[in-house]
């Protein structure tokens, strides 16, 4: 089921708009309800999720998220404050018990104080203005600076805060006029006169004073409008935050869910969605993308990823607005829209640089996210399969009324019976970005290429463990076979990859680990099992997401939090991006059962040492991963750089550095557009083929160890 789907593959909200999507009435605020919805979570959370936590165990946790989400940049509050709310912490797991709500007032009372206070500071420091020319420095990671002790140093880091935005708008308007100038326009539109900065203003930068001033105007009306706009949130809404805290304190995966939040997670996936395909989750007040769509917009455009977060959005021509620490449903609101309109967004890349993403709202193609096959001759003459899979999907709404619902389990069938016909010798199977799906699924495609035998363990909060078998004996596919995976490979991915692994019935190839999700959610009404007494008493409670299993492989492992490990690890542009269970707040441990009895494959098994030696060999020969290594540790060098110099002339620098390097890119960058590599939804051609092929440096060391370790002619060490 669609609902299970998305729920085992932890994904949260789906940046779409179909036609049934219906405008979101406000609960109105009742004392009394919220009362029983800390009463339901503090009885039910402990009682359902798989850690069998207390509330006692999470106190901790859920003021620590709270707070985060309360001011997660630290723009705000100040440590007298801090220290304010943390003495009502001290009772937050026996307020919860008791049902009696204290710390959202009071986190409100306190957060919108100090937001008027800093709107009156803005105001004052865009009055006063900035020298560009002041070497200041900007520390842009919140986890490596406290609370402002006092008002004036609050107002200092504002300072430093406006000061970048304003450089940044100017950079951006030299730019444009620069490209004014480029394209022939009149030289009284193309620029201003260049002039020293105003008086009294140190340093020697040589700003333009009509686009300096342009910027400061920009950067204003966007700040008050973004400070009056935290000003709206509604009480319920600090209500919310707090129950959402509470529930993530005993996992990433578990959230209370407020109406409005469920009906988004309830939207229904039609055959057509309109916008730009997008999964996004809240992080530490900003929106992070998760997953692109296969299919979507986003994917066909092709540069906004997994892990981007986006700061800004604008409509074609419009000004951006800022959505920074904006709850998630707000920002999506603004994020899609019609089909065919454009949308632009600012991006930080996790490596700490800024893009401008222009993406044109469209359907998603759903055929783009079913299995994708084909069959080609290698250089050797070997004739070799490949096959994606984007998501272990399942009963997806026809397009048609007389269409059938299909699944990956029938598809993948089908992709395997041409393969056959086509009499492939090897298999490369290719699970990168596969962000899971049915686990029913999981098990039966992974009976696809064994004889039966279990396929994965699944252990419940009590401790009952359910072993899932492959119980049909045939096989569809018996020759060697290569699996691709990446940090973004989770869930039901990881569950096929690590029991093909275990039977030695495949090679897995990819960075040092999968994505690490081993949990299984379910959704629980809150408006259900209520006593007689409240039914129809109160409106729409919500509902709980909550993490009820865990997944184990057959050798006993979980693949929570560690997730699978490659045999051949191969550098990826992701290796710097810390991302995966392991660093999600208090996520599940890895830990151990039984192993269950299984018999190996018995056919053809890959020699995980020798494909290691020749897999090094291979990497360290192949000019396209050395591209990639090298990109990957600038990133991490560019990523690891959270304190900012803060003066026009540094920012300058930096920004010519940066664009040098992407004109030095020699197109390895392409690669995640090819073949599904990061969700693009493109699909193999018959008449690219061996281009995408070529492009791929995962694909062509799979067809290397294929050839030398499946199908070996002679001794000799090849190199790319």
């Amino acid at each position: 089921m669609r609902l299970n789907r998305l729920l085992a593959s932890g994904l949260l909200i789906l940046l779409m708009a179909g036609p049934g999507y219906a405008k979101f009435v406000p609960i109105r605020f009742d004392v009394s309800r919220n009362r029983l919805i800390e009463f339901m979570l503090s009885s039910q959370l402990p009682a359902e999720h798989f850690s069998r936590k207390s509330l006692a165990d999470v106190a901790p946790a859920a003021f620590d998220l709270y707070l985060r989400q309360l001011d997660a940049r630290k723009r705000f509050l100040l440590k007298a404050d801090v220290r304010e709310l943390r003495a009502l912490a001290v009772h937050l797991a026996d307020n919860l018990r008791r049902g009696r709500v204290v710390l959202p007032d009071m986190g409100a009372t306190l957060y919108n104080r100090q937001v008027r206070r800093v709107q009156g500071m803005v105001d004052q420091l865009m009055k006063a203005g900035f020298d560009p020319g002041r070497r200041d420095y900007l520390e842009t990671d919140p986890k490596k600076i406290d609370y402002a002790a006092t008002e004036a140093e609050l107002r200092d880091r504002w300072r430093r805060i406006l000061k970048m935005q304003v450089m940044e708008a100017y950079l951006g308007l030299r730019d444009q006029e620069k490209k004014k100038s480029s394209a022939g326009q009149d030289e009284k539109e193309k620029k201003s006169a260049a002039v020293r900065p105003p008086k009294g203003r140190s340093g020697g930068d040589v700003v333009d004073q009509a686009l300096w001033a342009q910027a400061m105007d920009k950067v204003h009306e966007r700040t008050q409008h973004y400070l009056h706009r935290l000003l709206l949130e509604t009480r319920q809404d600090h209500y919310n935050r707090y129950f959402d805290a509470v529930a993530r304190a005993f996992g990433p995966h578990t959230d209370y869910m407020a109406p409005a939040s469920r009906e988004d997670f309830d939207i229904h996936m039609s055959g057509f969605l309109d916008g730009i395909g997008a999964l996004l989750r809240e992080d530490d007040g900003h929106i992070k993308v998760m997953r692109i769509i296969p299919g979507s917009a986003a994917a066909r455009q092709g540069e906004l990823r997994a892990e981007d977060t986006i700061l800004a959005v604008a409509e074609k021509g419009g000004t951006p607005v800022d959505i920074s620490d904006m709850r998630i449903r707000e920002a999506v609101g603004y994020i899609r829209g019609p089909k065919g309109t454009e949308v632009s967004l600012t991006v930080l890349k996790p490596d700490g640089t800024k893009k401008i993403i222009r993406i044109i709202r469209d359907v998603v193609h759903i055929e783009a996210t079913y299995v994708k096959s084909a069959s080609f001759v290698d250089k050797e003459g070997n004739k070799l399969g490949y096959i994606r899979i984007p998501g272990f999907y399942r009963d997806f709404a026809p397009v048609k009324s007389d269409d059938k619902p299909r699944n990956v389990t029938d598809d993948m069938r089908r992709a395997l019976h041409k393969m056959k016909e086509a009499k492939v010798r090897g298999l490369i199977l290719d699970l990168r970005n596969n962000g899971g799906g049915s686990l029913a699924d999981a098990v039966d495609v992974s009976g696809l290429f064994l004889p039966g035998g279990p396929v994965v363990q699944v252990k419940n909060s009590r401790g009952m463990i359910r072993v899932l078998e492959d119980e049909d004996k045939s096989v569809s596919f018996g020759g060697p076979m290569i699996v691709l995976v990446n940090k973004f490979s989770a869930s039901a991915s990881e569950i096929f990859a690590a029991a093909m692994q275990d039977y030695g019935r495949a090679l897995i190839i990819g960075g040092n680990h999968t994505h690490g999700k081993g949990t299984v959610q379910a959704l629980m009404d809150l408006n259900r099992n209520l006593p007689i007494l409240h039914l129809r008493k109160y409106d729409d409670l919500g509902a709980l997401k909550v993490t009820i299993q865990k997944f184990y492989r057959i050798n006993g492992e979980s693949t929570q939090y560690k997730g699978v490990h490659p045999d051949v690890v191969v550098p990826t542009l992701l290796d710097f991006l810390k991302s995966g269970e392991k660093y999600l707040d208090y996520s599940l441990p890895w830990d151990q059962v039984k192993a269950v009895p299984y018999k190996p494959w018995p056919g053809f098994h890959f020699n995980v040492a020798e494909a290691r030696r020749l897999g090094e060999k291979w990497v360290a020969a192949s000019p396209a991963f050395k591209k990639i290594k090298e990109e990957s540790d600038q990133a991490k060098v560019r990523a690891e750089k959270t304190r900012l110099p803060d003066y026009l002339a540094a920012v300058e620098k930096e920004r010519r550095e940066l664009i040098a390097e992407r004109k030095g890119d020699g197109g390895h960058g392409a690669l995640f557009g090819k073949l599904g590599a990061a969700g693009s939804g493109k699909t193999p051609g018959k008449k690219n083929l061996q281009e995408q092929l070529a492009k791929d440096p995962f694909v062509q060391v799979s067809v290397y160890l294929m050839d030398e370790l499946a199908f070996p002619r002679q001794a000799i060490v090849k190199t790319p």
